[in-house]
């Protein structure tokens, strides 16, 4: 009788091994089945993505490029650029090539790269953000001491605390996700994997997963977001109280940041935090988070900033005069 059982128990233990095995690749069920859809769907993001690639690259290149725009506040909007671009994609272009795949497949190891980029670009966009709002509350609630705290140095450091932050966050999540047990299913319901999305399809109980997954990246979204409305409030009620020539400037500004925060954070409280989800509306925020608000973020800045539009007019002169001379030359 112990024989027969030890059998059965390293029997089941050799079958949950194959089972775990058994799972090399994830397939997404993407965004629509429909074959006209997905024709739509493709030429749509493929404009996005261009848009997302050509205005923070401008972005970049004109920050670089314009020693007017050399100060803190344009080094970190830099950095945001970056982050937007990378963030983008991890995802965009993967999601683009699928609209003419019939089978939406990813490898193990690249679900995981996935995540792994996604938090780690995430992450480092939450504390470039918070910079943001404290170089505006320095700028604003602190004028006479603005160079002295926001130094060459302090602005090196915040990004790579950014960085760095971004880096702990990811790999605090790969740690969890990598030994997560998968025994066959392996549909995942998005364009893109995710914790939220891989836990589903897990052996294990997923009420601890699910309060694991909140208590990483929904309490540090949640928190951050909730620190960056403190800090934004606190600066609107400094306007108001000191009136001056530069308010309606500094307004419009801090307009253009809390839009981003709210772009930013919105989505991310919902897809971690949210306790109902909505399989529709989930992947509408996907889709917000991973190509809409990477593409807004230029747009935004660029629309709302009157020394961006003047440093990209700048750009565009020198560029076409450098293209008029070499024509000249040429012929």
């Amino acid at each position: 009788m112990t024989e027969v059982a030890t059998e059965a128990v390293s029997w089941n233990e050799s079958i949950r091994e194959t089972n775990h095995s058994l799972v090399t690749e994830f397939i997404f069920l993407g965004l629509s089945n429909s074959q006209g859809l997905q024709i739509f769907l493709f030429v749509f993001f493929f404009v996005f993505y261009v848009g997302i690639v050509f205005g923070n690259l401008l972005i970049v290149i004109t920050v670089a490029s314009d020693s007017h725009l050399h100060s803190p506040m344009y080094f970190l909007l830099a950095n945001l650029s970056v982050i937007d671009l990378c963030l983008s994609s991890v995802t965009a272009p993967k999601m683009i090539a699928d609209f003419f795949s019939e089978h939406k497949v990813i490898s193990f190891k690249g679900c995981f790269a996935q995540i792994f980029l996604l938090h780690f670009f995430g992450g480092s966009e939450l504390v470039i953000l918070i910079a943001m709002a404290f170089d505006r509350y320095v700028a604003i609630c602190k004028p006479l001491r603005y160079s002295e705290i926001m130094c060459g140095n302090v602005c090196i450091g915040i990004a790579a605390a950014a960085w760095g932050t971004g880096f702990l966050h990811s790999v605090s999540q790969l740690a969890f996700a990598v030994n997560l047990p998968f025994c066959g299913p392996n549909k995942v319901d998005s364009f893109y994997c995710d914790l939220p999305r891989l836990i589903k399809l897990t052996c294990t109980d997923t009420y601890r997963l699910d309060i694991m997954v909140i208590a990483n990246s929904g309490v540090l979204a949640v928190c951050s977001f909730i620190l960056l409305i403190i800090s934004y409030t606190t600066i609107l009620v400094t306007i108001r109280n000191r009136p001056s020539d530069r308010s309606s400037k500094a307004l419009s500004t801090l307009t253009a940041h809390i839009t981003v925060v709210l772009l930013f954070f919105g989505p991310c409280i919902f897809i971690y935090i949210w306790p109902f989800p909505i399989k529709s509306f989930d992947k509408f925020l996907a889709v917000f988070y991973s190509v809409v608000t990477p593409l807004l973020n230029p747009i935004i800045y660029t629309l709302r900033n009157k020394d961006m539009k003047t440093a990209l007019k700048h750009l565009s002169r020198h560029l076409l005069s450098k293209r008029e001379f070499c024509l000249q030359t040429a012929f």
